[in-house]
């Protein structure tokens, strides 16, 4: 059960009193016929929560390093290019060498680096640009090659991160269906690209087919979206009223089907969600484009995460 607290400032005047006393009777009143959600909204919770705190989530995350031209040596020894920050890696794993977008790395003589449980050898890696990228094995930590424009980094994961182990969870607002919308879906009349800043100070570009229509609290907005590849729903990044106080400061993310044969479409702000940025400092994460700030407070979706300051 939630709990009501009173503000440390209010002073507890008869006035007051009979204030908060309605206040709890209407929350108390609210608790007994609460907002129905989807049968599906449970187990939504569920995979939401172990994408950030299960063993390959985002709270995994212990580095990311840029490649530059040439060898970038590897390991956890602070002389290293790419300083893998963990007790059970090596002081020199290897070296990553770039030439343009190909990255290749040759492993250290006796240590053990491996690809699907296999020993390796010297390999081109694939990036997560692909459907499959090549992930690098060193005992518990994974390394994985990205790709962010004409960037080429090292994200590096380890299961037994600090973040992961002092992770306590998500929270959300309360499921509210009228925060469950019906919009349309208006295209272009070219695609356009979709140049947004990211938090490590450079630029995304995303393709972007059209925009979102929809009515809340009377009133029309839009919010465009982009396409990701490999990704069947748009995406959209957007921020509200709520952002930087009960949501993250950085704004939220959301998926929505595409729309049917008639350009309607399904638009569930409480499937709002923090981006990864809330969650680590070695996320990469597309800001909100200008045009997607909605000048209302979008209460549904997730709230702003445990100490987030970041």
């Amino acid at each position: 059960m939630q709990t009501i607290k009173l503000s440390p400032n209010l002073k507890l005047t008869k006035a007051n009193y009979c204030l908060a006393a309605l206040v709890a009777a209407a929350w108390l009143a609210g608790c007994a016929t609460p907002p129905k959600a989807p049968a599906d909204w449970p187990a939504w919770q569920t995979r939401r929560t172990e994408s950030i705190g299960g063993t390959n989530g985002w709270t995994t995350l212990i580095g990311l390093a840029w490649l530059h031209e040439g060898d970038n040596s590897a390991g956890s020894a602070p002389t290293n290019q790419a300083v893998i920050h963990s007790p059970t890696v090596p002081a020199t794993i290897g070296v990553f060498t770039r030439q343009g977008g190909t990255v290749t790395f040759t492993p250290a003589p006796g240590v053990d680096v491996r690809v699907n449980h296999e020993p390796v050898g010297k390999l081109t890696l694939q990036s997560d640009a692909g459907e499959n990228p090549t992930k690098l094995q060193i005992g518990p930590v994974s390394v994985v090659l990205i790709q962010r424009g004409d960037r080429l980094g090292l994200r590096i994961r380890d299961p037994n991160a600090p973040t992961r182990r002092e992770f306590q969870g998500l929270h959300w607002f309360p499921y509210d269906p009228a925060w469950r919308l019906t919009g349309h879906f208006v295209p272009f009349a070219e695609r356009q690209k979709l140049r947004v800043p990211d938090v490590t100070g450079a630029t995304q570009t995303f393709d972007s087919p059209g925009a979102i229509v929809f009515t809340a609290h009377g009133a029309e907005y839009r919010l465009a979206v982009a396409e990701e590849a490999g990704e069947a729903e748009y995406f959209m990044l957007f921020r509200d009223q709520t952002t930087g106080d009960s949501t993250y400061a950085a704004g939220r993310f959301l998926y929505v089907k595409k729309p049917d044969a008639s350009g309607q479409l399904i638009i569930d702000f409480n499937r709002a969600f923090t981006p990864p940025c809330g969650f680590t400092h070695f996320a990469t994460c597309p800001l909100p484009p200008r045009q997607n700030t909605l000048p209302l407070a979008v209460t549904a979706g997730e709230l702003k995460p445990d100490g987030a300051g970041h």
